[in-house]
């Protein structure tokens, strides 16, 4: 639906809106949670045959989570008192800091338990050797580097997708593809509107 507005076609950049509220959720068959997706590229490819996936998951009870060969996986808690998660002689992390990123092998079944009740998460997957993300706070203007994909979520404030682009608030992003070219110098795709402003940003880059 093109409803005549910019939504941040900046610099090669074409910039992919999307609100966290609106995201249809699907509920996992353990039936502990939901995910609702906000990307996955290629768009054609079925099930877990993607090359990078971007989501954001409604944890709802402890239980299971599925492994994912062969990928790389970030978690970020976006609200809730956090998520312990486990794997026997590998890891025990508990995610309780907001904002604050936690990268594993997905190759790894893992065990999620929830300390303080339900969370939000967000979920970035990379396929290793093709892909590899970062995922780190933002509070000042954000410049897609040429040739990445990415997304940003905005956590607090407003911030504004390209020139005269769509204004966000907090729960809504962006997301965008890795073609075309990145910002002119000086020149940022996505800027803060407001002090408080403060988002997260997945740098999601091609290997060699």
């Amino acid at each position: 639906m093109d409803d005549g507005r910019n939504d941040g076609m900046d610099l090669g950049h074409p910039m992919h809106p999307f609100d966290v509220e609106t995201l249809t959720a699907g509920r996992w068959r353990n039936g502990g949670g939901a995910t609702r997706e906000v990307a996955v590229r290629p768009a054609d490819t079925g099930g877990d045959d993607f090359g990078w996936r971007a989501s954001i998951a409604d944890i709802d009870a402890d239980g299971p989570f599925s492994a994912f060969p062969g990928v790389d996986r970030t978690l970020t808690l976006l609200a809730g008192d956090g998520v312990r998660l486990t794997c026997p002689g590998v890891f025990d992390q508990r995610l309780t800091g907001v904002g604050e990123p936690f990268a594993f092998s997905g190759d790894l079944s893992l065990a999620a338990e929830l300390p303080g009740g339900p969370c939000r998460v967000l979920n970035i997957m990379v396929r290793r050797g093709r892909w590899e993300a970062r995922v780190k706070g933002v509070h000042g203007p954000v410049a897609p580097p040429s040739g990445h994909a990415g997304l940003l979520y905005v956590r607090h404030g407003r911030w504004q997708a390209g020139a005269g682009g769509r204004v966000l608030e907090p729960g809504q992003g962006v997301w965008w593809d890795g073609g075309g070219g990145g910002a002119a110098p000086g020149e940022a795709a996505i800027v803060p509107l407001s002090p408080e402003a403060a988002a997260l940003w997945a740098d999601i880059s091609p290997v060699g």
